[in-house]
């Protein structure tokens, strides 16, 4: 059995995550680089919560500018084992109105236009920041979903004028009260201890190195130790 440590990246509007108790801010220095900010450490529900802003406070980052490799591993050095990301989107579907929650996993992100989730029919959702998440994540061993927060239509509505930033305001606004909300039921509906993942996220490197022992990059390896490290050990 696992022991759960819930990491929640906070998007567009989720900057903060109340609720959180017994709180600490912690720089954690990543090899990759500078992250996106502190992460929050704390416990909702006698749960081990690490919230981290994608955006940092005040959005002071676009999606362009977050160094999402050294966002994983911070998350990763913090212990995470199961990760939320709650991420502004725009609908690419009449049903999903603003303000609607779409729950994804990995295996429904696609590159294509940047779109997030992809079903037999076309595309749902479109973002930015989600895709490098989940592949990161996935390299990371670390159970990821998403829950993609429905802002406007983006610009292929034919009934709707064009999105102007005080609607998307509006509609972060509402739409993060929901998502902290959500992640406070979450955490406190999430099992403290867990099985394997049934997909096999926390083995996904299992049989993932091809590079033979004495071919790696020592420097590389040193920068791997936390996303890495279990089977790097392993198979020196």
């Amino acid at each position: 059995m696992t022991k759960a440590v819930l990491g929640v990246i906070g998007g567009s509007g989720v900057y903060d995550l109340p609720g959180l108790e017994n709180v600490r801010e912690e720089r954690i220095a990543s090899p990759w680089g500078e992250p996106s900010g502190a992460v929050r450490i704390g416990t909702i529900a006698g749960l081990p919560v690490v919230f981290l802003p994608r955006h940092d406070k005040g959005h002071r980052l676009s999606p362009s500018d977050i160094n999402y490799r050294a966002n994983i591993d911070v998350l990763k050095r913090a212990g995470v084992t199961d990760l939320v990301s709650l991420s502004a989107c725009g609908s690419f579907k009449e049903q999903l109105l603003p303000g609607t929650f779409v729950c994804m996993e990995g295996p429904q992100f696609s590159t294509y236009a940047e779109s997030m989730t992809y079903k037999g029919l076309g595309y749902s959702v479109i973002g930015m920041t989600n895709l490098p998440e989940a592949k990161l994540a996935r390299e990371a061993e670390l159970c990821y979903a998403t829950v993609a927060m429905v802002t406007d239509f983006d610009c292929w509505h034919p009934d709707h004028d064009a999105v102007t930033v005080q609607d998307i305001i509006a509609v972060l606004s509402a739409n993060a009260d929901k998502a902290k909300a959500l992640v406070a039921r979450l955490a406190r509906d999430f099992p403290r201890e867990h099985e394997p993942c049934p997909i096999g996220s926390d083995r996904a490197l299992d049989t993932a190195l091809i590079t033979a022992p004495e071919a790696r990059d020592k420097k590389l390896l040193k920068k791997l130790d936390a996303v890495a490290g279990r089977v790097l050990k392993a198979k020196r």
